[in-house]
């Protein structure tokens, strides 16, 4: 049936109003449901925004959290294990950034070696952290670890409970004040339940995956998805062809998924002797280390860009952050356009496969972009390969492209984000994304004493550089949970607070 013919549904009225009033609604048949604060998303940004109000003080009763997921790390656990950063490997992130545990002690490193069972495995993180980007790699934890302290804290603070299941419509003000948040649910007796709050949280994550106009192109020409591939779908099929035959693969990108996937073929050639040869495709060949001067320089070389984080430090916290909150518009437009990028981390034991694999000839690299990819002899793909400083394109004959250059689509693909813009007062910023103030709150959709905050990717290019990050996302919520303990919704976490909250934490007491 169509949206706004059902009874309890979205009437037409509705549809095309920017305000609505509970008079309305009652005619729709809508059942409202008050709950003063409301966090639209249910993933990592949800549950630490959570966290920090419980922490606050704030009652679990006043708190709705609007989802799809069943527990909050469900879409970050998906994209890093089709990213071939399954729960036993190693994230990009710092041992301190836990989203678990706000006062970031005791780290990811102090728990690892407190868990370990001799004195090796005691001493190695504590080793590692002290000594990391001069003896020793940055250490940063395993996805697992991550999840499982999550599980933990999710427990601890009754998390569960927040949760309301079905799909988030759309976020509308409230002409008597607040707003109404809209869920669709699957089951009961209407079709939509409107929430009613003083105050809404919106951290979606990513709006979608970005598919790039060649593989979109091929996939509607040819109705093919299995040679031609996104890194961020199930593409499990590839790696268990290659390892039964012998094949090549070209591998689009030079970010840490690509990393990540170069590092799974490596391992299937060492371990199950699987015989690929994988060619590496990048748009923007880095020979050596580079930046606009000697402060703002990355490592580089053989292709890639490395860093430790996604971020630069200093954007945590830093000087970065501080320029970035003063600067104007444009200007921190040009910061942002510097200080991003697609890079990786410098590993050294990944850095050794890598030398092994040119030395035994099965990999190399190449600059450039594909031009189009159509079908080849024997179940192959042609593909079209238009190289750095070519006029011309080459083709390359391969068995499967596995695309990993980017993840974030365009916001509007998100229906929460695209009914915001374009009836909530909600604007882009410069790089396309929602723009935010330095408290996270969505400007435009400020209405009376009640405010709109969004926190991770789908705010990038605002005032806080890391915010698609697990650090950042927390510094999200704690700078948004000080925003309304000055409008009085809720305690500020001072000294005292914080001091007796992170003692209740060690113990796993509640809050």
């Amino acid at each position: 049936m169509p949206e706004g013919d059902a009874a309890g549904d979205l009437s037409a009225e509705l549809l095309s109003s920017p305000v609505w009033t509970d008079a309305q609604l009652a005619r729709a048949g809508i059942p409202v449901v008050d709950a003063p604060f409301v966090s639209i998303g249910g993933g990592m940004g949800s549950f630490v925004m959570v966290d920090l109000l419980r922490i606050s003080g704030f009652p679990l009763e006043n708190i709705k959290v609007l989802t799809t997921s069943d527990y909050p790390w469900e879409n970050y656990e998906y994209l890093t294990g089709v990213g071939q950063l399954p729960p036993g490997y190693r994230i990009r992130s710092d041992s301190a950034s836990t989203p678990d545990n706000i006062w970031g002690f005791p780290s990811y490193a102090v728990r690892a070696a407190f868990g370990a069972r001799s004195v090796r495995g005691f001493i190695a993180p504590i080793w590692n952290v002290l000594t990391e980007n001069l003896l020793t790699d940055y250490w940063t934890p395993l996805a697992g670890q991550v999840f499982q302290g999550m599980s933990r804290e999710a427990d601890r603070i009754g998390y569960w409970q927040t949760l309301a299941k079905g799909q988030a419509r759309m976020v509308r003000r409230r002409a008597e004040g607040g707003y109404f948040s809209i869920l669709t649910v699957e089951e009961g007796s209407t079709r939509r339940i409107a929430y009613r709050s003083s105050f809404v949280h919106l951290a979606v994550g990513y709006p979608s995956v970005r598919f790039l106009p060649d593989l979109q192109a091929y996939r509607r020409r040819y109705n093919d998805g299995y040679r031609f591939v996104n890194a961020y779908e199930p593409h499990e099929h590839v790696y268990d062809d290659l390892v039964k035959q012998p094949g090549t693969v070209l591998v689009r990108g030079g970010g840490i998924t690509a990393s990540a996937i170069l590092h799974r073929l490596f391992n299937d050639r060492e371990r199950l002797g699987a015989q690929t040869q994988v060619l590496h495709l990048m748009r923007t060949h880095v020979d050596s280390s580079h930046g606009p001067h000697v402060f703002m320089r990355r490592r580089g070389g053989d292709g890639w860009a490395y860093q430790g984080f996604n971020w630069p430090k200093a954007s945590w916290g830093g000087q970065l952050k501080v320029r970035m909150e003063k600067l104007g518009d444009e200007e921190r437009l040009r910061m942002w356009q510097t200080i991003k990028g697609t890079t990786t981390p410098y590993r050294k034991g990944w850095q050794k496969q890598l030398r092994k694999a040119r030395a035994d000839g099965c990999y190399r690299t190449l600059a450039g972009q594909i031009d189009h990819v159509d079908p080849g002899p024997d179940g192959t793909l042609a593909t079209f390969i238009r190289e750095r400083d070519s006029t011309g394109t080459r083709r390359i004959d391969v068995n499967f492209v596995i695309d990993a250059t980017g993840l974030v689509g365009d916001i509007t693909e998100h229906r929460v984000l695209a009914d915001l813009l374009e009836y909530t007062g909600a604007e882009r910023n410069g790089l396309g994304r929602l723009q935010v103030s330095p408290t996270f709150e969505v400007p435009g959709a400020r209405h009376g004493d009640s405010r709109l905050y969004a926190a991770g990717a789908t705010t990038e290019g605002s005032y806080y550089a890391p915010v698609d990050s697990l650090l950042g996302l927390q510094y999200a919520a704690l700078t948004i949970c000080d925003d309304l303990a000055r409008l009085g919704f809720c305690r500020r976490i001072g000294p005292i607070r914080s001091i007796s909250q992170w003692w209740k934490w060690m113990r796993n007491v509640t809050p």
